[in-house]
């Protein structure tokens, strides 16, 4: 009989995974219970992220948390459709090179493989609808392919193959931490409260937030003019407010799709391969969309994890003191 030596660390702690589930906007909840797990002084082994949760926990890993912060907290109305670069005639609604821009800004020298700790960004394969774990080259085209929601985003091309959003086929990545090698997974699930809003809690109102109707006349005509240009108004067939009594708008039909697929895939997913401690943020009544609120998201998802430490230090107490043990083949 022989101790399996990756169970034994200097510290006879598990190698402990984090798994970080897709929801879009509601991703912000990540960043809150990271923070909380740098508060307790837990450090994850492995990260696994699909969609926004590959863009939080790559940013965790490459030091980039408090950059991805700010950013959220600063966004605002004007900001979002600042990011909105549409694509006519295209593979997806947006191009995505502004976003990209702003990735490649902060992590553009990234390389997974250079990292102090293992990650893997989840996406799909668009020909095969195979699960694809990317844990090699640099890390922006990674985590863009594992947030490339079909329409909204166009696929991204790596090694030869087209990459859309991973919460298509493993919304909540536990799997992929396990097979990494952790003995021990923690889950935040952005869908544990899934059925509420899909677009906004509120109508999203894209118009100027600061418009001043005592302005120069000729700035108010300005003004005008660019809210008629073809992009804006797209924009705002998709996501903008509706009218009392009308139907949803192209985008919350798409977020309500994909809640829908995460919620199912995912209970489908965890009830094969369940975490050692499951966290899901109460952050239903925030729209997938909602990119706004990262204020609250951060701290309802920071409240979220802190609930969890005193469970989390247990389990990692109690797998530290029963190592797992290989049989030795007979001789």
């Amino acid at each position: 009989m022989r101790l399996d030596p990756d169970s034994i660390g200097d510290n006879k702690t598990p190698p402990l995974g984090l798994a970080l589930g897709g929801g879009v906007a509601r991703g912000w909840a990540h960043i809150g219970a990271l923070r909380a797990l740098i508060e307790a002084g837990i450090k994850p082994d492995i990260i696994a992220g699909t969609s926004i949760g590959a863009v939080v926990g790559g940013a965790y890993l490459a030091g980039k948390l408090d950059v991805l912060e700010n950013w959220a907290r600063a966004l605002n109305k004007r900001r979002m459709m600042s990011y909105m670069d549409v694509r006519w005639g295209g593979s997806g609604f947006l191009r995505g090179e502004r976003l990209a821009r702003v990735l490649n800004h902060y992590l553009g020298d990234t390389r997974i493989e250079d990292l102090d700790r293992k990650f893997a960004a989840v996406a799909c394969d668009l020909r095969t609808g195979y699960e694809v774990w990317l844990q090699r080259g640099p890390m922006v085209p990674a985590v863009r392919a594992s947030y490339a929601l079909p329409g909204a985003f166009e696929p991204i091309k790596i090694d030869g193959r087209y990459m859309i959003d991973g919460a298509l086929v493993n919304p909540v990545p536990v799997s992929a931490c396990r097979a990494l090698g952790a003995h021990m997974v923690i889950a935040v699930s952005l869908n544990g409260d899934a059925f509420g809003p899909i677009g906004s809690s509120h109508e999203m109102n894209f118009e100027d937030e600061d418009e001043d109707d005592t302005a120069d006349p000729f700035e108010l005509a300005s003004q005008s003019l660019n809210k008629l240009r073809p992009d804006r108004l797209l924009i705002k067939s998709m996501i903008g407010d509706s009218k009392p009594g009308k139907g949803p708008k192209i985008g919350s039909v798409m977020m309500g799709t994909l809640n829908i697929v995460m919620d199912r895939i995912s209970r489908s997913r965890l009830a094969g391969d369940p975490p050692d401690v499951f966290v899901a943020p109460r952050i239903g009544h925030i729209g997938m969309l909602e990119f706004t609120k990262a204020d609250e998201l951060i701290e309802r998802g920071y409240r979220a994890m802190q609930h969890e430490i005193p469970l989390i230090k247990s389990v990692m107490d109690v797998l530290g003191q029963m190592p797992s043990a290989v049989q030795e083949p007979n001789s």
